[in-house]
């Protein structure tokens, strides 16, 4: 008589692809431990480097001193300006005191400041789409506060009451939700008709991407878990384009946020992470599935990224001259540190 061997169904992992670090947080991430390397501590960092608490932690760890404000660095010491852009009052105060600026801004960011910048010696006012309170718009703003006008709802649009004859610039933050934005956009259009939108999306390759990826993941999946601090914008609105499609999805920051509750056998399990978290995070949750619920784990590639941004110059030169090999750093971030698989 012929035996047949029945394997239970598991629970399946889909991860998505492209997920975690975007070429913006290895750049800033990158800057930070070749500063340490080239000049030791102390040196500050103005504002979280990026939005992950694990991240911080680490170079915190490796010598980094994090502050808020300019006043909290003594006269003299080095600053690094995180990736998220700061306003040039910021700069003028750090000059003020006889500070060395290292800045790490992502290039996708200070392309929004020039534009700004821009449209304002044009004669154009500004309507700036983003979320008050976030540390990009402070930045952002402040390129040009008396003539930039910061809206998040289409009642803040309706508010604006500009009059048909002015000029207006549309610009936006790099770390929105893909189609929000483009609802607010065409709302701009039709109250002001003459307004000039972003030719591109101000919203990062990086944001796009990993959105498009969690939503083809949301289609797939029963539940799915995204990875990243909660002060990460990209990483909430993964969780919102998530949940638009219908999908449960939960962010959580590390391993032991799991709650039993969310998960079952069999079931398709989704993970992604927003473009500051660690893969180390993600690692964590699989090895968790994969141990306690005989998990099997796939990909799901959506888009394929081959981006990559230099890091300053001045920079280079001072650990090139001290015989510090940067060719090799993108190997020494978090994340690698943390034995991160990709």
């Amino acid at each position: 008589m012929a035996v047949f061997w029945y394997t239970p169904i598991t629970m399946k992992i889909i991860l998505a692809q492209p997920r975690g670090f975007c070429a913006g947080v290895d750049r800033a991430i990158d800057i930070v431990i070749l500063a340490l390397q080239v000049y030791g501590a102390p040196l500050y960092v103005k504002h979280a480097i990026v939005h992950n608490a694990h991240v911080v932690r680490d170079l915190e760890k490796k010598g980094a001193t994090f502050v808020e404000s300019i006043e909290e660095i003594p006269i003299g010491s080095r600053v690094i300006f995180s990736a998220h852009g700061s306003p040039p009052s910021d700069y003028d105060a750090a000059r003020h005191r006889s500070i060395e600026i290292i800045d790490a801004t992502c290039p996708l960011v200070t392309k929004v400041h020039l534009e700004v910048k821009r449209y304002v010696r044009e004669g154009y006012t500004i309507i700036l789409v983003g979320h008050r309170g976030h540390v990009e718009m402070r930045g952002t703003m402040g390129e040009a506060p008396e003539h930039t006008y910061l809206v998040e709802t289409i009642e803040d649009v309706h508010a604006l009451g500009f009059s048909k004859d002015t000029k207006i610039a549309v610009l936006t933050q790099t770390t929105l939700s893909v189609d929000d934005t483009a609802t607010l956009l065409v709302e701009i259009k039709k109250v002001f008709p003459q307004a000039i939108l972003p030719p591109a999306a101000d919203i990062c390759y990086a944001t796009t991407n990993r959105q498009a990826a969690a939503k083809a993941l949301a289609r797939q999946c029963d539940i799915v878990l995204v990875m990243g601090s909660i002060t990460s914008s990209n990483t909430n609105r993964l969780v919102e384009v998530v949940r638009a499609i219908g999908t449960p999805a939960y962010r959580i920051d590390q391993v032991s946020e799991i709650q039993p509750e969310w998960l079952s056998a069999p079931m398709r399990v989704g993970i992604t992470s927003g473009a500051s978290a660690p893969e180390s995070i993600v690692q964590a949750v699989v090895d968790r599935l994969r141990s306690t619920y005989g998990a099997t784990v796939e990909t799901l590639p959506v888009i394929e990224e081959r981006v990559w941004f230099d890091i300053p110059k001045d920079l280079k030169d001072v650990a090139h001259d001290r015989g510090i090999d940067t060719d090799v750093l993108s190997k020494h971030t978090i994340a690698q540190d943390a034995t991160m698989k990709r």
